[in-house]
């Protein structure tokens, strides 16, 4: 076999690994879901971040060139009137209503972005989200009621006082500071098992994601 040909069939080989491991990663980010991360932040690099997540666990999280970040102010239920859009983290009661575990309120241009629905959530094993308008708003003994609705139906929120209350706002990349919690709703895990994330939501000023 010539030299040529020895050279020709290498560049050939070289070619089909690359044009290979390409389809498998183009494949693994087409196949992989997105997963909602949870956690703290622990170091900021430019658009990278380590992160501690809720399970205790270390990973590093490459943010898009525009990523999209909402910050999460600490709030209270006075803030919550009717007629508010908000995200209600709740775990199901016997009587068919909903137990808030955190709220959160979305700012007036989330509404109509953000499908208004119920849906079964990941906070908690059994855990449910409920993305509605207030209708109502009244003092029980268990704490505030509220009456949420959305296109296909409605819900009774039971709002005891000690419930994890933000209210959501226009962030920026200064609000991404160590120690800062945050929840990205759509990571996607790369096969070097880092994350990548078109956007995040981060507490500010020491509020936690209720969600």
């Amino acid at each position: 076999m010539g030299t040529m040909t020895r050279r020709a069939l290498g560049a050939a080989s070289f070619a089909l690994i690359f044009i290979s491991s390409t389809a498998v990663s183009t494949l693994w980010a087409q196949q992989a879901p997105p997963l909602r991360v949870r956690g703290t932040i622990e170091k900021v690099d430019g658009s990278t971040l380590t992160i501690k997540t809720r399970a205790g666990e270390t990973q590093t999280v490459k943010l898009a060139d525009n990523v999209r970040v909402a910050a999460m102010l600490k709030a209270s239920l006075a803030d919550i009137k009717s007629g508010s859009f908000i995200g209600v983290t709740a775990m199901p009661q016997p009587d068919g209503s909903q137990r808030a575990i955190g709220i959160h309120i979305f700012m007036e241009s989330q509404r109509g972005v953000v499908q208004a629905r119920f849906s079964p959530w990941d906070r908690e094993p059994g855990s449910t989200m409920t993305n509605a308008n207030v209708e109502t708003t009244v003092t029980s003994a268990d704490g505030q009621v509220l009456m949420v609705k959305y296109p296909e139906g409605e819900k009774k929120v039971i709002v005891p006082p000690n419930t994890n209350i933000v209210a959501m706002a226009a962030g920026s990349k200064d609000d991404l500071k160590p120690g800062a919690q945050f929840i990205i709703m759509a990571a996607q895990k790369q096969p070097d098992g880092t994350l990548t994330a078109p956007a995040i939501n981060v507490g500010r000023d020491g509020a936690a994601p209720p969600m």
